[in-house]
């Protein structure tokens, strides 16, 4: 049996295995490497091998590498016993293995069988050497210096194998070793296979490297001379062919260079640009005449050229001064909005008679989403004749953004605003800063105190991006901004803007809008003809009412456009007929109401301890209502998520009455012996600020007076502790939500009174406001019936029958100066 023992080699007695073969290669005991099998008998080997042989096979080397099929005296009789570890067949018929030689071995026996050969082989004697320790090693030291310095002048050899050397002490596998990875002939190798002494085989191994090393010398000495044997002419004449050449590339790059350098100091002298600044991009542009084309800091400052060379230094549109064609412009273009379009004349009236010198104004519009905040900016630069550029800022965190980034970064860009004016192509365009309330700020820096600059009239004559690094002047351009609250915009920024409020649109004004422009634009953008769609009233006002719920006219447009498609697909299918849309065509085209505000709120019938409030949002007023129940316990519930400053509110409420427990005909023992929960519909919807205050106050004494509230009344005002009522914001926004669901009152402080002078006429047909001073009169206006002091006429905190509520029907009974007539209370 063949055992392979633990050192790795082989304990061989008399054995038949099959023969591989080889040409051209000797392999030694521990070598590894692949070959490839391709003759017929050496891949039935092969087999046999893997087959039957529990992967052993002899590799022999053949005497003549040119014979096809060799006979066995054409095989050297001292072979290898090796494993075949691995083995894949090729698509060309090959066979590949990968061997590990095991052991040398003598092949006694050849025995053929068809095309297959068997060898009987027999162990090959390990000899021990017969030399001191001493003597060994430092033969094996020189083998390992002499191949050192083989591999150092330039031996094809794996660096590795240095480091496996060192880790042998056995002197034949040492010279094996070095052995297998010289180039040697077949025949010199197999002379080393076969001498079995190891120490002589290591002064053999040590022979062959001081060959190889002496011969690498001369081969690397011969190499060096004839490099040196040039001749001195020979060496001038090519270095004089590559000057010439050189010369001949740089005369054309530079003749190239010459033409576009001089092109561009050309446009930039007639760029106009300011003294400074030309004088600074021609110190830059010489410093890139200088620079190889190739380099990337050419690429940056030739980008940094073209980016000064594309603003509009000089470049400006004119304007057009003429009032009436602006105003009619503006007209055609939007519904209402007078105090906007006043400003825009005004500036224009101004423009015309101050001249050039006036620098442009920089105007807010403040109002819900969908009132046509960023489409009248287009309209404004419309009628003033000028280019129109709208900057997106919501979301905006770093402040390079606006201001750019220096030109030290990778990738960097000049700012928004640097981009906005390229595009115009103008100095005094309209800039729309859009959503400028929904600017963020992080570590990289705070946009909106960017902006501050760029909207001072003192300062934006000269504007300096961190990317041009040259001021710019931005005092011709008209800046607008938009943003829904102005609460989250920074005071600072604030007050470098007029604020233009723009409110919510009245049924009606919905009503002219659909009319005069969503219809139409969404008429054209279905491909439809006038002739065979025509609009109702009633259809647009179902549309109002019933599908939307909003300040602007967005759900409205996409509302009317649902019901254009659903036409054009009838068209499409061959229906010609006129399609007259009415109120119950929209419901059938539209679905289900969406918003039923009766359903909402009912406001018909007389409620204890339910009021109804009124608050404003971003997007508009809204209605709430809030309820009130009384139970046994002690304290206060507040639900509906309600923020701290209404949780504030209701408390101050609470002490109020407290406080006036005996004035309200309220026992003083009540609240140990009851608890009051506020709730305040609808409970996802968050919900804060002062102005339910009286709502709250009034919900409260009616649940525990047990007098109900009048039909179709609503409230909005802070209370105070002392019973007075403060003023709030937003009362148009809050006067339109009451509409929309059908109030017929609205109590608002006294100090409102000032803000009824914006509301329209329409509002004063539909209305009555109600305008008080203290608990009192709201009591006396909402409560079905008189309580406590009231109800025996006393008068307390300066309250009498002709003063503290006041109703209005018209604002234009009274004239400004002339306070509002007071109703009873």
């Amino acid at each position: 049996m063949t055992n392979i023992n633990e050192s790795g080699g082989a304990d061989v007695n008399l054995e038949i295995l099959p023969l591989l073969p080889v040409r051209n290669i000797v392999v030694y005991p521990f070598m590894i490497l692949p070959l490839f099998v391709g003759r017929e008998s050496s891949i039935q080997s092969v087999k046999s091998s893997l087959d039957n042989y529990n992967r052993l096979i002899v590799l022999a080397s053949q005497k003549d590498i040119s014979v096809e099929n060799p006979a066995p005296e054409e095989i050297y009789n001292v072979g290898t016993l090796a494993m075949i570890m691995r083995e894949r067949s090729l698509p060309d018929g090959r066979v590949k293995i990968l061997i590990q030689g095991l052991s040398k071995v003598y092949i006694n026996e050849f025995i053929q069988e068809g095309a297959l050969y068997r060898v009987r082989i027999k162990k090959v004697e390990n000899i021990v050497p017969k030399i001191d320790n001493i003597a060994l090693t430092s033969l094996m030291k020189l083998a390992r210096e002499q191949l050192e310095k083989l591999i150092a002048v330039g031996k094809t050899l794996s660096p590795d194998i240095l480091m496996v050397l060192e880790d042998i002490q056995d002197p034949g596998r040492l010279s094996d070793l070095i052995a297998s990875n010289l180039n040697l002939k077949v025949e010199e190798a197999q002379h080393i296979l076969e001498t079995l002494d190891p120490v002589e085989r290591l002064h053999r191994i040590n022979r062959i490297l001081s060959r190889e090393l002496e011969g690498a010398l001369l081969q690397n000495k011969a190499q060096q001379e004839n490099q040196n044997s040039l001749l001195k002419n020979q060496k001038e004449s090519i270095l004089r062919e590559r000057i010439r050449a050189l010369k001949s590339e740089f005369a054309e790059e530079n003749s190239g260079k010459g033409d576009e350098f001089a092109e561009i100091r050309e446009k930039i002298k007639n760029a106009q640009m300011p003294a400074d600044a030309e004088k600074e991009v021609l110190k830059q542009l010489s410093r890139l005449e200088k620079m190889h084309p190739e380099s990337s800091e050419s690429s940056i400052l030739r980008n940094y050229i073209d980016c000064v060379l594309e603003m509009p230094w000089a470049s400006a549109s004119e304007d057009m001064l003429d009032l009436v064609n602006a105003k009619g412009i503006l007209d055609e273009d939007h519904f209402d909005l007078e105090k906007v379009k006043e400003r825009i004349l005004e500036f224009l009236a101004v423009k015309m008679l101050k001249g050039k010198s006036m620098k442009g104004p920089i105007l807010c519009f403040m109002g819900p989403p969908g009132v046509g905040k960023t489409s009248l900016g287009r309209s404004i630069a419309k009628a003033m004749g000028r280019s129109f550029v709208r900057i997106s800022l919501g979301g905006i965190k770093d402040e390079a953004e606006i201001r750019g980034h220096r030109r030290t970064y990778v990738g960097a860009m000049p700012g928004r605003l640097i981009q906005a004016l390229q595009q115009a192509k103008t100095n005094n365009p309209v800039i729309m800063l859009d959503e400028v309330d929904k600017l963020g700020s992080d570590y990289k820096g705070d946009p909106s105190s960017a902006l501050l600059e760029v909207l001072d009239p003192e300062q934006n004559h000269s504007f300096r991006d961190h990317y041009l690094n040259l001021p710019f002047d931005l005092s011709n351009a008209m800046f607008i901004a938009t943003a829904n609250t102005i609460e989250s915009i920074p005071h600072p920024l604030r007050d470098r803007m007029e604020i233009l409020y723009i409110s919510g649109y009245t049924e009606e004004d919905k009503l002219a809008i659909a009319n005069r422009f969503l219809i139409q634009k969404q008429i054209d953008e279905n491909g439809i003809s006038n002739d065979v769609i025509k609009f109702s009233d009633e259809s647009v006002i179902n549309i109002v009412r019933h599908y939307t719920c909003e300040a602007g006219v967005r759900t409205l447009e996409r509302s009317v456009g649902n019901v254009c498609r659903k036409i054009a697909k009838k068209i499409a299918c061959g229906d010609m007929s006129v399609h007259l849309i009415t109120a119950k065509m929209v419901e059938e085209m539209l679905g289900p109401p969406l918003y039923n505000k009766e359903d909402e709120i009912d406001l018909d019938q007389k409620e204890i301890g339910v009021v109804t409030g009124l608050a404003w949002t971003p997007v508009g007023g809204e209605v709430i209502r809030v309820e009130t129940r009384k139970m046994k316990g002690k304290g206060l519930t507040l639900t509906g998520h309600l923020g701290e400053v209404m949780q504030e509110s209701a408390r101050t409420a609470i002490g109020l009455i407290r406080c006036q427990a005996k004035e309200f005909g309220i026992d003083e023992d009540f609240f140990d012996k009851y608890e009051i929960h506020i709730h305040v519909p609808a409970g996802a919807t968050p919900k804060d600020g002062p102005s339910a205050g009286i709502t709250i106050a009034t919900a409260i004494i009616s649940l525990i007076t047990g007098i109900s509230i009048q039909k179709n009344i609503a409230m909005t005002g802070e209370i105070t502790l002392t019973g007075k009522v403060l003023p709030i914001g937003g009362v148009k926004e809050k006067a339109l939500a009451a509409m929309r669901h059908g109030v017929k009152k609205i109590i608002i402080p006294w100090s409102n009174q000032k803000d009824l002078v914006e509301i329209p006429k329409e509002f004063h047909d539909k209305l009555e406001f109600v305008c008080v001073r203290t608990i009192e009169n709201v009591l006396a206006a909402a409560l079905s019936e008189s309580i406590g002091l009231l109800k025996k006429g006393k008068k307390k905190r300066g309250m009498s029958n002709s003063e503290g509520v006041a109703s209005v029907d018209h604002i234009e009974s009274f004239p400004s100066d002339i306070p509002i007539a007071a109703a009873k209370g």
